[in-house]
């Protein structure tokens, strides 16, 4: 969790294929156009000394202080598109990293035998290809508004249409093959509810409902570089999945069920494949079974909280806490960086972690996490990874 420098963690399943998350950070004391030099530099570094392979990249997500004026010089950088990796899924959000540094990173690479077909998909959606699966990666969908006013509502049902577009041309759908998505709100305080609104809305007409099921989501702080964006959207889908393969998570001794509030989206969602099963935790704070914040006013005793519940969610997946392959961790005060950095510093010493400043959609959480797991399992009827 020192800066500057990188985490990375690994997982290679019984089939092979070797999935890597790295967090890759900068020291603050320096202009961006040297930050973004030596994040580059140490992305470079990192990569080697994983012995990760140019075209092994799939996404990364570089989280930014300050969009507007550092959004265009990211997008013509090699973070954006480096020599010999192929298509890459970029996600470019201003959420301010938390140690001071104008720019941080985090990055997915997947090493293969039979190397993966990367495809890009017009503005927005990144197709993956490999083990017979293949993998949408949706970035940067927003309204790309210039002149407003801005309308939360109208831009999620905008950002919504180009996924589902994105989705039919591969002949997928919102409801069965979308896994993930983060929505980014300028002014989350004033916008969230809005948003809420609206994708409950989008849903309902996706047939996705409280009878069915939801998709794991976080909607937290952040913007892209439009003026008058407020709603920006990346997302994840697996397209033919077969029936089995994904599943629901919860744990209602800890959390209550989202609908319960007026809220749609599942806390963790479980994907899947015959050497290997990933569980996407949604954004989870310091609540509990019946919905209300818990410790408020102690950033340290909602952060213990939060994991207590990410805990319990990775235990209805048949995964634990260690299996986390990363986890980004927003701040509502950035004030409150170093004690939080350093508790988890003592609880998860080597994994890749971003902190950044992100409010959360109630002002009385002060912190929020989410991640990625990855265990083992052994299904070889079920389609490969």
């Amino acid at each position: 969790m020192g800066h500057p420098g990188f985490v990375g963690r690994e997982f290679i399943g019984a089939g092979g294929a070797r999935e890597c998350y790295l967090a890759v950070d900068v020291a603050p004391d320096l202009v961006f156009a040297d930050q973004l030099e030596a994040l580059r530099r140490g992305y470079v570094a990192a990569k080697s000394e994983m012995g990760l392979s140019p075209g092994s990249a799939v996404f990364r997500r570089i989280f930014l202080s300050d969009a507007m004026n550092q959004a265009e010089r990211v997008r013509v950088s090699e973070l954006m598109s480096a020599p010999d990796e192929g298509p890459v899924a970029v996600s470019i959000v201003q959420q301010p990293p938390a140690h001071g540094a104008k720019l941080s990173l985090l990055a997915y690479h997947v090493e293969r035998e039979a190397p993966a077909v990367k495809r890009t998909l017009g503005h927005h959606h990144t197709l993956v290809e490999m083990g017979g699966r293949r993998h949408l990666w949706s970035t940067r969908m927003c309204a790309a508004a210039d002149v407003g006013p801005a309308s939360a509502a109208d831009q999620t049902r905008e950002v919504f249409r180009e996924l589902i577009a994105g989705l039919a041309a591969q002949g997928g759908t919102l409801r069965d093959d979308c896994v993930r998505t983060w929505l980014y709100i300028r002014d989350v305080d004033v916008f969230y509810t809005d948003m809420v609104k609206s994708r409950t809305d989008v849903f309902k007409r996706q047939g996705l409902t409280g009878d069915t099921h939801f998709i794991a989501s976080t909607g937290i702080e952040g913007t892209c570089a439009h003026h008058y964006d407020v709603v920006t959207m990346d997302a994840y889908s697996v397209l033919g999945l077969a029936p089995g393969q994904i599943s629901y998570l919860n744990d209602f001794g800890h959390l209550c069920a989202t609908k319960d509030y007026g809220v749609t989206f599942e806390r963790a969602t479980r994907v899947a494949y015959g050497d290997r099963a990933h569980i996407f935790m949604s954004g989870t704070a310091s609540i509990d079974g019946e919905g209300w914040v818990v410790h408020p006013g102690d950033v340290l005793k909602q952060l213990d909280r939060a994991l207590e519940n990410v805990d319990a969610l990775l235990a209805d997946g048949q995964a634990r806490l260690a299996d986390l392959t990363h986890l980004i961790v927003y701040l509502r005060d950035r004030g409150d960086y170093c004690s939080v950095r350093d508790r988890l510093a003592e609880r998860f010493p080597s994994l890749p972690t971003q902190i950044v400043q992100g409010p959360v959609c109630r002002p009385e959480w002060l912190i929020e996490v989410e991640g990625i797991a990855a265990t083992a399992i052994d299904k070889p009827d079920w389609p490969a990874f």
